[in-house]
């Protein structure tokens, strides 16, 4: 992680509410790539390390025997174990809260190892090394991501786009101009270069693939408010006597640029990095 910044508990705090409605899905299809490129066939053993309220893990369950879904934010491990009995699937699912960091945390071995945008968070080599002896031959870990560098048009959609620049300016004006996190800041963002790291554990020769995304999304003024407060850097926790404030300004942009309460945005595409287990 960025020299200078400790997690702490405090990093997802109050965003599980938020999360499952805030943010974007993953595109369609990605189950079917998975499928094929991983060969899953329903049995096997799948962690979902960093799993939020279990967006991916749950979405992946049906196609492995077991699934474990691992996050040290207790708020996450709560939702992702009601979301899992409502879709009948508590009896595949353990949920465990625990840092990364903890791992192998007496947990076993596993075909597959999946990150959905939480490497970043961790320490990464430490974090590497560990999957690396969790996985079984055959195995691997898999990196799942909206796609870095898309270009998203809102040209031809039916309501406003969301006013992205707009919200990011008034949450910089209630939080200051440096991104926080938790209880510190990260002025350089979060660290990139997952390869790297992965090398140096010792998996070689990834195989990426793209799920392409592009579809229309209609998103009402409760979503887009609910993805502001899914996120590290804008967590309701931070903003303390001045939420309702915050809450109430950004409702305001909001319906200042959709009198409707209505917007439009394309799905992002998803980037997936499979990593071979080296054993």
């Amino acid at each position: 992680m960025s020299a200078g910044w400790e997690w702490d508990d405090m990093l997802f705090a109050g965003t599980a509410a938020h999360y499952r409605r805030g943010r974007l899905p993953y595109a369609p299809g990605l189950v079917d790539v998975l499928t094929e490129v991983l060969n899953l066939d329903g049995r096997g053993r799948l962690v979902d390390v960093g799993c939020g309220p279990g967006t991916l893990a749950l979405m992946l369950a049906r196609l492995f025997s077991g699934v474990v879904g691992v996050d040290p934010d207790g708020e996450m491990i709560a939702e992702a174990t009601r979301e899992g009995a409502r879709r009948g699937v508590a009896d595949k699912a353990r949920w465990v809260r625990a840092r990364a960091e903890e791992l192998p945390a007496g947990l076993g071995t596993f075909t597959v190892a999946t990150f959905g945008q939480s490497f970043h968070w961790m320490d990464r080599d430490a974090v590497a090394a560990a999957i690396r002896d969790m996985l079984r031959p055959g195995g691997a870990l898999v990196h799942i991501s909206d796609l870095k560098g898309e270009v998203r048009s809102t040209e031809g959609l039916p309501y406003p786009a969301i006013p992205h620049a707009a919200i990011a300016e008034l949450v910089r004006r209630c939080l200051g101009p440096v991104r926080r996190a938790g209880r510190g800041t990260l002025p350089e963002g979060t660290p990139g270069g997952e390869a790297a790291v992965l090398t140096r554990a010792g998996f070689s020769e990834p195989r990426r693939h793209v799920v392409p995304g592009g579809q229309a999304l209609e998103r009402t003024c409760a979503d887009v408010v609910a993805g502001v407060f899914s996120m590290s850097y804008s967590a309701p926790h931070l903003f303390g006597a001045d939420l309702g404030a915050f809450e109430a300004d950004l409702r305001g942009l909001l319906l200042e640029t959709s009198p409707c309460g209505r917007f439009s945005e394309r799905q992002p595409g998803t980037e997936i990095f499979v990593w071979p287990s080296p054993r």
